[in-house]
């Protein structure tokens, strides 16, 4: 093995960025412009990172429609994030919007405008004015494309910057010496198959959620946990991964996201008796109450016999909206519900139901973007690693993430891990520090037995287990046995994961070869929500369970740390002290 490893190319760079959505390309242009040498890896062409499904907007207190202010955004977020959110990154980031949103609009992102030419904004899920009065116009839209405008905005940026991408290349494992720093990743390039060592004084982790776990979900299939995996293979923890946002408005049967905005323009719910069913869950928010809110609500209604079609369903209806306002502001939207529902919404009400969209937990790490560990019950840096967006439990999202959070997640926290990481002037260490052999080597060791092995399990099999698993024992609503099963069937997923096996050994563009190595991902991931969720003993955000129906600040206002080695919990404190500002005490959540 040994000679096989001194025969592996190497590149050395400043930074390695594994990821290229918004995340990675805001954190490689603020590298790149700084003149450092930064390698961006991504398993597609970035332009295709899966930032470019984000419809709705961008959230920023602008107050370009509506009188706003930071301090109420959050106050939103915190009580959104049903308090598990650290205090301290929620100010960071939300004192950080409006300078991020204007720099994007600098870049030339191309937002809506209002007739005074100021930026467009919409009002969306969770966000009010007052500290919870009534709602507020706070999402920064390109109609329902915003998304995709951020992400072709960033990519343009980095080229103009000289960012140096390696497009179809997919991250394997992170390289850590005895001190426990990374220096850098193993990485295969799709088009060969050969394997390299990208030696890197700064790793940042941008790989994005691990949605494809689940059977029904809005995620591209490129949402496969590579970063968690990387992570978890590399012991450092997973946080919070029991928390899991399903979108309320997923097109029912096929999965694919209908945007917030579209309640934000107006739409409401429906149920099959024609009511406005969310004047009753939520009378002041109606349906522009937060997602885990929205979302159990619809799943009510559903089982108690008020789903529409054949009761799986219901309707969301914006045909009042009129075809002017559904046509500038909602184009795709309604080119999504022709093509996945046979449904013109300028006629008709789609069909919907709730969705797997958005994981809150993930790699711990600061709001300067440092991965975090313990070690001993104490809090440790991990010297040389970052981890960014969804990825990252930063944790701005605590146990529920608000509508158009996610995509200021990106941009400030890119923004401020590449303005960390330039800060200790990387470009002055002469040299990379040794590299580990020993991981090395278990990187090369895990690929060559795939590529050796002679019969097992097929990769979608296990993957398709995995997905069906996660469906039917971790959903809207939880029960204790039915996630303490689960956690057990994915456990014995586990030893099918390490005998995975494909016939076709070519090197060239192996997709079965990619997929074999995502599911040793995704398994991370099963693992660390089902064994999470199935400890957390009270209902908070996302996480519903029946046997404990009230939220517990006094066991419970802590995150969840899993660890892959020994299968184990840890817990520690949420962060409740803001910078700046006077703490927000708990209370009750009501919309």
């Amino acid at each position: 093995m040994a000679a096989v490893k001194k025969s592996l190319p190497r590149r050395q760079f400043d930074v390695v960025v594994v990821g290229a959505g918004g995340a990675g390309l805001r954190c490689s242009l603020q590298l790149a412009q700084a003149g450092l040498s930064v390698a961006v890896l991504s398993k597609v062409f970035p332009t295709r990172s899966h930032t470019v499904a984000a419809q709705g907007g961008v959230s920023a207190s602008l107050g370009n429609m509506s009188e706003d202010h930071w301090q109420w955004h959050m106050y939103d977020t915190v009580k959104g994030s049903d308090w598990l959110g650290d205090q301290d990154a929620i100010e960071f980031m939300v004192r950080e919007a409006p300078n991020a949103v204007y720099e994007l609009e600098h870049f030339g992102m191309p937002f809506d405008r209002n007739p005074d030419g100021t930026i467009y904004q919409r009002p969306f899920g969770g966000h009010t004015s007052h500290f919870g009065e009534k709602p507020v116009q706070r999402a920064c839209a390109a109609a329902d494309r915003t998304g995709h405008a951020m992400l072709h905005t960033l990519y343009q940026r980095n080229v103009a910057a000289r960012t140096q991408f390696f497009v179809e290349w997919m991250a394997l494992d992170l390289l850590r010496n005895n001190d426990g720093d990374v220096l850098g990743v193993t990485a295969m390039e799709m088009e060969t198959g050969e394997i390299y060592v990208l030696e890197a004084k700064h790793t940042v982790l941008a790989t994005g959620g691990a949605g494809r776990i689940w059977a029904a979900t809005t995620n591209a299939f490129i949402n496969t946990g590579d970063g968690l995996g990387m992570a978890a293979r590399a012991g450092i923890p997973l946080q919070d991964m029991e928390f899991w946002q399903f979108h309320p408005t997923g097109v029912a049967g096929a999965g694919v996201l209908i945007t917030e905005g579209v309640r934000g323009e107006g739409g409401f719910l429906l149920n099959k008796d024609g009511e406005r069913f969310m004047e009753r869950y939520a009378p002041q928010l109606k349906d522009l109450a937060p997602r885990d809110f929205v979302s159990r609500s619809m799943d009510q209604e559903i089982k108690e016999g008020r789903g529409c079609g054949d009761g799986s369903y219901v309707l969301l209806k914006l045909d009042h909206l009129g075809a002017e306002t559904i046509t500038k502001r909602l184009p795709s939207i309604r080119e999504i519900a022709i093509k996945f529902a046979n449904i013109d919404p300028i006629k008709d009400p789609i069909p919907v139901v709730p969705t797997i969209h958005y994981q809150m937990g993930g790699i711990p790490a600061n709001y300067h973007g440092q991965v975090v560990t313990r070690v001993n019950g104490q809090e440790k840096i991990v010297n040389g690693l970052y981890a960014i967006g969804e990825c990252a439990a930063t944790s701005v999202h605590g146990a529920n993430r608000l509508g158009t959070n996610s995509l200021l997640d990106l941009i400030v926290f890119g923004r401020s891990a590449g303005n960390f990481i330039v800060s200790q002037h990387p470009e002055r260490e002469h040299s990379h520090k040794p590299l580990p052999d020993t991981d090395i080597e278990a990187s090369l060791d895990r690929v060559n037995r795939l590529e050796t092995r002679t019969s097992g399990e097929k990769a979608q099999d296990v993957a398709n287990k995995i997905r069906v698993a996660m469906q039917s024992h971790c959903g809207v609503f939880r029960k204790l046995d039915l996630l303490k099963e689960g956690a057990e069937v994915i456990a014995s997923l586990v030893p099918e994961v390490q005998d995975i096996y494909f016939s076709d050994k070519s090197k060239v563009f192996n997709t079965a070869r990619i997929e074999a190595l995502e599911v040793a991902n995704m398994i991370e991931v099963a693992r660390a929500t089902t064994k999470s969720a199935a400890n957390r003993l009270e209902s908070r955000g996302a996480h519903a369970l029946e046997e404990y129906p009230e939220r517990d600040d006094v066991n419970w206002l802590k995150h969840t740390l899993w660890f892959s080695e020994d299968d184990r919990l840890e817990y520690t404190p949420v962060r409740m002290q803001p910078l700046t500002v006077d703490s927000i005490p708990p209370k009750p959540r009501t919309f």
